[in-house]
């Protein structure tokens, strides 16, 4: 009988130790959304002022510029909606690690890619995206390895 009682004593912690594990999990995976969906809101709000800054140039070049900045935006918004849908409908899945691991991928390119160009650019903001495209990915997988 003893024997039995510390059996499920045990088998109760371990699995209240589990059930904390999936809510970091969750936590996790949830920050990595918000961080990445809202930058990606960020960007589109100063994309006048920005095309501005360009000065002088053309039409064409204005649009080109107006709506890779909308693209990147949408893009941001897109894989942060994406994660936080799999993360609520089945975060264990084969799909769901699937895309998280895309994620992680398509964020460490746009932080490489935001390293090597807007980080030398002397505005602020340019310099926050490696960091938080960086920030957004390692959130993502350790809450997808967790």
């Amino acid at each position: 009988m003893r024997q039995r009682l510390d059996a499920e004593a045990s088998f109760d912690a371990a699995s209240t130790i589990r059930r904390e594990v999936l809510v970091i999990n969750q936590i996790l995976l949830y920050l990595g959304a918000f961080f990445t969906l809202a930058w990606g809101v960020t960007h589109l709000f100063p994309t006048r002022s920005v095309v501005n800054g360009f000065g002088d140039i053309s039409q064409d070049n204005k649009q080109i510029i107006t709506m890779e900045w909308i693209v990147e935006g949408v893009c941001l918004i897109f894989i942060g909606l994406l994660v936080a849908a799999v993360t609520t409908v089945d975060r264990t899945g084969t799909v769901s690690r699937a895309v998280y691991w895309i994620a992680f991928a398509e964020l460490n390119v746009l932080s490489i890619v935001s390293l090597f160009s807007g980080f030398k650019v002397n505005f602020p903001p340019f310099k926050l995206c490696p960091v938080i495209f960086t920030t957004s990915s390692i959130l993502i997988l350790l809450g997808s390895l967790l």
